[in-house]
This record gives C-alpha cells, structure tokens and sequence, in this order.
C-alpha cells in the first residue's frame, strides 16, 4: 500500500511539474498557450448546451472558476492513475502521459498556431523525465524491501540461576561430532561482531531492514519522499510564477486608469425625475461596473493595449477600412443608456444590467466602408475567437448602436471588452455585444455563421418582453399589512408600457411603472399590497410599447431565450 500512494504521489506531482513549468513558458509566448488555457477553452466550445445552461444558471460568473475546479481534479485523477502504472520496465505511464501531451499540443496548436506548442513540449517532456526518475528510486525501493535480509538477532538467554534443576555437561561432551558448517555460518562467523555478554543483543546488522509495514526503511523511502517533495514544490513555485509573471506582463489595468475618454457631443446623460424609484430591495436603475454580469466565452480575460488595438471593416464593401484608437480619437462619441440582457438569462434571472455607454455610432462606421447591397449580416470578430453575427438593418437603422468605449463614466473595465466592444439596443448579447471587438465582417447570413449559431442557437436573437420580480425575495416570511412589490421589466428597442401583478390566482392587477427614461433601457414598477395572512404565490407579466404581452408558456433559454411569467411564494404570518 505505501508502494502504491509513492507511485501515485510520483504521477501527480511530475504531472503538476508539466503544467507549471508550461504555465511560466507560456508567461513569454502568451496566455492561450497554456495548456490548461487551450484545453479549458475547448471544454467550452464542446460542452452541450444543456449542461452549459445548468451550469450559467447555477453558477452565474463563477462558472469558469468551476471549470478550472474540475479540470484540476480530472488532471489530479489521471495523473495519480498514470503514476500507478508506471515501472522501470514498463513505462506504460509514460506513454500515456506523452500521448495526453500529444493530444494538448494538438489541440493548442489548431486553436493559436505552431508556436502556441512549446509550453505543452516543454512542460511534458519535463514531467516524464521527473516521472521515470522518481519510478526508478520507487522501484529500487520496491525491490530493496522484498530482498532477503538480514533481521535482528534474538537476545540471547541467559544462563540458569537454577544449578540443580539441569545437569552440567562434562567437558568430554566436546568430543561429540561437530555439525559441518555452511558457507553461511562460515561467512557469518568470518564477520567482525562486538562481543556480547549474557542477557544482551547483538548490534544491528547494516543490511536494509523491513518496517512493519513492509515498506523500506532508510535511505531508500526518504530518497522517494524527498523528491515527491522537491517536485511538488518547483511544481506550484513554476506555475504561480508563470501566471503572476505573464499576468504582470500583460495588465492593462495601468493603462485604462490613465484614459481620458474624449467628451460626448450634446448634453450630458442625466436621469429624468422617477426614473429610479429606489425602493428598497429592488435594483438601481444603473448597474454598477462591478455589479454588471459578465458572461463570455473568455477563459483568460484578454489584456488589450490601445496601442496594439484596432479595428478593421471589410468583407462586402466598398472600402475596407482600418480605424486605430487614435483614429477613434479623432472623432466625437455619443453617450447613450442602454440595457444588455444575456440570452442565458432565466425566466427571472440576473443576468441582465442598464449602464451609460459613451462610444461611436456603428450606423457611421458602416456607411463608411459602404456595405454592398446584398450584404445582410455583420460577423463581428474578438480578439479571443469569439464571433457573433448580428442583423445589418438592425445595426443601420437608427438605434443607438456602438463601438462603445466607456461605461458609466470610465472607460470599459478590462473584464467588459476594454479597450472597445460592441452595444446594440434590442438584440441579446450572443449576436450583437462582442467584447475586446477587432474586426466588423460585412457578409450574409447564407454564408458565414457565428460562433452560437454554429451551435444551434438561433441567428437573429431579438429581446424578448420580460419581467422580474425583485423584492419580496423567493422564500421570505413577511408581517402582514403593506408591502411593496417591486421589480423591472424590459423590452429593449420597444419599451415597456405595462406591468401587472396576480397574487395567487386572482385577476391582474396594474402596477406603478417609473418613468420612462428610454424604450432601450429597462422599467422599474412597484405594485401595493395589502398582505393577508397565508401562503401566497405572486407572479408578474410586463407588456411592450406595441402592446405585446410577454407569453406564459415556458420556455427554456435554447435556442433563443426563455419565456414564462416570474414567480416568488411567500408566507405572510
């Protein structure tokens, strides 16, 4: 058993040795070629919606940080089983752990290219040279305590106090035929020994000896364990190193404090009177930066210096153009309000915020590259790979849409596509909202697909009508009498004109709505109730500026969003 856990610790540490030093190569080649990077990115391209969707909904932002979770107890599992089946002899770890690499650089090198390979070669072929080495020291140990050896001497008897109860042998007993000796006794007898004297031990031989446990005692088992140890230690030293270092040299945390984002044209933004009800327990109409949901394909945040940014329109024109952020700064930015909405939102999710964007008008960029008559769709591409395809006519017909640039005040948060992404009123963010933006392909939609679409999801994404019931929360206890019941409710791009309120199954009733800031932005509504004692489910629906009703049917969040009404029960007592 103490064999076994060596060979296991052995396989998990040479393992973790591969990946660390992977981790400070790729500080110098870049962050996609790390292999739990590359690998990490394609658990996510093929994972099925279904499970995905669990996930976003169970996890919201922390979804990634659960990837990384399982993937470090998938590598630690493997890794263990490589390490117990490995042997001098038959390195069949070896060949499995080279055959996993192969797999990752393979992997890595169809997602960046060639060079993205060498932290994974790098990493690997240091892993199995630690692997066959710590295999050797745990299988001379192996054999060292399987070997003949020699044990301690029994102490030797003492002589009888008791003369009378034994007769004393003559001298002439000598005489007897001597038994031969063997070459062991010989050999045995031929070695030096401390004399011994009645009722002692004889000394400890120095031949290795076996513990009770079957395993090796002495140089050989610490030999093992030290190098466990030594490898585990430049195992995590190498990988912390390796992110800290390339997440130092790639921060542009520095360079977004020091932006001046350039002063919109006209007024600036101000919320008109009753636009925030500011209730307790229901949201702010603006969400803060650091509260505003961040879902996105990007399994490393990437670091996007202004320097190094631009973005190129071609396909279907008739001029491509390549606009540079010093371009961009040449140009004067319009501030609008404007409320993105995550077509993985559930029916009563939070994965939905209003903010203040301040950027440049997507209808101008476009008319200046002059889009072919043909062309139907913009694929817009990210820095990360990501793509997402949305509608030309609902780009150019007059919505504020933007290459957006700041974020309530500030420029965008690294975590929100700094230093540029796209803003568009009325579509989800599946097929409009790409962050860390780089290039706006002019195509159509019969000849280039997206990154979701390609995936089953739909290929327009309009908003759908919605409502959320904010406070009282699900599951709460509340003193009877008054008590508001309050949320929001959207229909990007048409507005909200309505919100009713059924308790149980009673007959809706009319809420207050606030005041309209913006048929993009989303409402908020309080409802009045006077609370009865009791178990009560309360739900809402909200109607859009055409006079839609959302629907009540469910309907889950593939391939185009979910639907259905909101609903809390509480206990009023």
């Amino acid at each position: 058993m103490a064999e076994l856990r060596f060979r296991v610790a052995a396989g998990i540490v040479s393992a973790g040795l591969a990946l660390g030093l992977a981790e400070l190569v790729a500080a110098v080649t870049g962050p996609d070629s790390a292999p739990a990077n590359a690998l990490g990115s394609t658990v996510i391209d093929h994972t099925p919606d279904g499970l995905r969707e669990w996930v976003i909904q169970t996890f919201g932002t922390n979804d990634k940080t659960l990837l990384f979770a399982c993937m470090a107890l998938m590598a630690v599992l493997v890794a263990g089983f490589i390490g117990a089946i490995e042997r001098t002899d038959h390195p069949r770890g070896s060949w499995l752990f080279a055959a996993l690499g192969l797999l990752t650089v393979a992997i890595t090198i169809g997602r960046t290219g060639f060079s993205a390979a060498w932290p994974t070669i790098i990493g690997v072929a240091a892993g199995i040279y630690v692997l066959r080495a710590l295999t050797d020291r745990i299988d001379d140990a192996a054999a060292a305590a399987h070997a003949p050896t020699r044990v301690r001497a029994a102490p030797e008897a003492a002589p009888s106090s008791d003369t009378t109860s034994r007769p004393q042998t003559p001298a002439s007993s000598s005489a007897q035929p001597a038994t031969p000796k063997t070459a062991a006794t010989e050999a045995d007898s031929a070695s030096p020994r401390a004399p011994t004297t009645p009722g002692t031990t004889r000394p400890a031989t120095q031949e290795p000896m076996v513990d009770a446990a079957g395993s090796v005692a002495g140089p050989q088992r610490r030999q093992v364990l030290w190098g466990i140890v030594i490898t585990g230690g430049l195992g995590l030293l190498s990988g912390v190193g390796g992110r800290l270092i390339g997440a130092q040299r790639r921060d542009v945390s520095g360079e977004r404090a020091a932006i001046q984002l350039p002063e919109p044209s006209g007024p600036a933004v101000s919320l008109a009177p009753d636009a925030d009800l500011k209730l307790p327990g229901l949201t702010p109409y603006l969400t803060s930066n650091s509260d505003f949901y961040r879902i996105d394909t990007a399994l490393i945040v990437p670091q996007v210096s202004v320097d190094d940014w631009s973005l190129r329109i071609h396909g279907m024109v008739d001029h491509e153009i390549q606009l540079s952020w010093g371009d961009l700064a040449k140009r004067t930015p319009v501030e609008t309000l404007v409320t993105l909405a995550c077509v993985s939102n559930p029916v009563g999710g939070d994965l939905i915020g209003n903010a203040s964007w301040r950027g440049y008008r997507l209808d101008e960029l476009l008319a200046e590259a002059g889009p072919h008559p043909d062309a139907d769709m913009v694929l817009s591409h990210s820095i990360d790979g990501f793509t997402a395809g949305s509608p030309l006519a609902v780009l150019t017909d007059g919505r504020d849409a933007l290459l957006a640039v700041g974020m309530n005040g500030e420029p965008l948060p690294v975590a929100h596509g700094y230093p540029a992404r796209l803003v568009v009123p009325g579509l989800y963010g599946y097929v409009s909202a790409t962050k860390w933006v780089t290039e706006l392909e002019i195509t159509r939609f019969d000849r280039a697909t997206a990154y979701w679409t390609r995936r089953g999801w739909s290929a327009y994404g309009p908003i759908k009508t919605g409502a959320r019931i904010d406070t009282p929360r699900a599951r709460t206890t509340l003193q009877p009498g008054s008590t508001a019941i309050a949320g929001v409710a959207w229909a990007q791009h048409r507005g909200i004109r309505a919100v009713e309120v059924q308790i149980d199954d009673g007959p809706w009733q009319p809420a207050r709505l606030s005041t309209e800031q913006s048929i993009d932005t989303w409402r908020q509504w309080v409802y009045d109730w006077n609370a009865t004692s009791g178990p009560h489910t309360i739900r809402a629906r909200a109607t859009d500026g055409t006079g839609e009703t959302q629907t009540e049917a469910r309907a889950p969040v593939v391939p185009d969003g979910a639907t259905g009404y909101p609903s809390v029960t509480i206990q009023v007592s």
